[in-house]
């Protein structure tokens, strides 16, 4: 990669890290409803992935999802209405922040049912097969969903008929506020890929190049009618399970510091420091701008009315 391929890795990283906060800020301010599930520690996995794909390929998401979409391409001024409830957002103000989708840019959704995307992905895989297309989906799901039957229902399915499909663990070492190690026989997930006669990789969840070098390899050999691989990155979530605002925190503050230490925004900023490639201005500079849009996106949504009454008789299939 080039110097402008790292900086676009720096800045999608630094959109979603600035993104997450602000929603945190205005969830704790009482200025959103419902639950929302931050992707604060884990930007460098979705960048990477995302940074390989095309448009007309696909994702699916987990109910921890802004990340996803703004890696994908998903405009954040949309997402974060529908997160305020706001008629203009992605889903008219009726989804929230775990149902955030958008086909335009091959985004299919969040879900906020563990496990639940699997299933979904293996559809839009097997659609991607019989278009005829090199298209390529990527599954995105946590530790605690391989825990799930649909996990092992799906790996089987996408190796019995060879699909472009990606599965792409995010292991952060807990299920909730459950830790993986007091519910996993094997602490080395992609291991489990062998089982089902597609490779297994995993890597370093925190080092966006690392990603995007191990993502690259199986999205091409997906693209290229190889079929299905999985890979395992291995990060950590700095927020709680969800935002509260009687805050709680059942994981031993030395661990919470140590993989705080480990950033992967700021270990991308050193990157681009070292390598000339950014001045400390220039990301000062990049900092305000992605700042500024999201001051932006929050005004659209505070002045986007609520949904109508009557609205939710609208959208209804069943």
């Amino acid at each position: 990669m080039d110097n402008d391929d790292l900086i676009g890795l720096y800045r999608t990283m630094l959109t979603i890290r600035r993104f997450e906060e602000r929603v945190s800020q205005e969830f704790l301010a009482g200025k959103i409803a419902g639950y929302v599930h931050l992707y604060i520690g884990e930007e460098a996995v979705a960048t990477g992935v995302c940074s390989n794909l095309r448009v007309t390929d696909r994702i699916v998401s987990h109910h921890r999802g802004h990340g996803h979409c703004i890696a994908k391409g998903a405009d954040i001024r949309r997402m974060m209405a529908e997160i305020f409830g706001r008629k203009t957002g992605y889903c008219k103000g009726k989804g929230g922040s775990m149902h955030i989708a958008d086909f335009s840019v091959g985004m299919l959704g969040a879900n906020g049912i563990v496990g639940a995307g699997l299933p979904i992905a293996t559809g839009a895989a097997t659609a991607a097969l019989l278009e005829g297309e090199d298209s390529v989906v990527a599954v995105f799901f946590g530790d605690g969903a391989v825990q799930e039957g649909e996990f092992h229902e799906t790996m089987n399915l996408a190796s019995v008929w060879k699909l472009p499909l990606v599965f792409v663990c995010e292991n952060n070492l807990y299920a909730a506020m459950t830790p993986s190690r007091s519910t996993m026989a094997i602490d080395e997930i992609y291991k489990r890929a062998a089982a089902y006669s597609m490779p297994g990789v995993a890597v370093d969840g925190n080092d966006v190049v690392a990603v995007r070098d191990a993502a690259k390899e199986l999205i091409d050999r997906a693209r290229d009618g190889g079929g299905p691989a999985f890979l395992e990155c291995r990060t950590y979530r700095w927020h709680g399970h969800f935002e509260t605002r009687m805050p709680f925190e059942s994981r031993p503050a030395s661990e919470v510091a140590e993989w705080k230490s480990r950033c992967p925004v700021a270990a991308m900023e050193r990157r681009l420091l070292a390598a000339g490639a950014l001045t400390e201005a220039q990301i000062k500079e990049m900092d305000a701008h992605v700042l500024g849009r999201i001051d932006d996106a929050v005004r659209f949504a505070i002045d986007s009315p609520f949904p109508a009454p009557e609205d939710a008789l609208e959208d209804v299939y069943s």
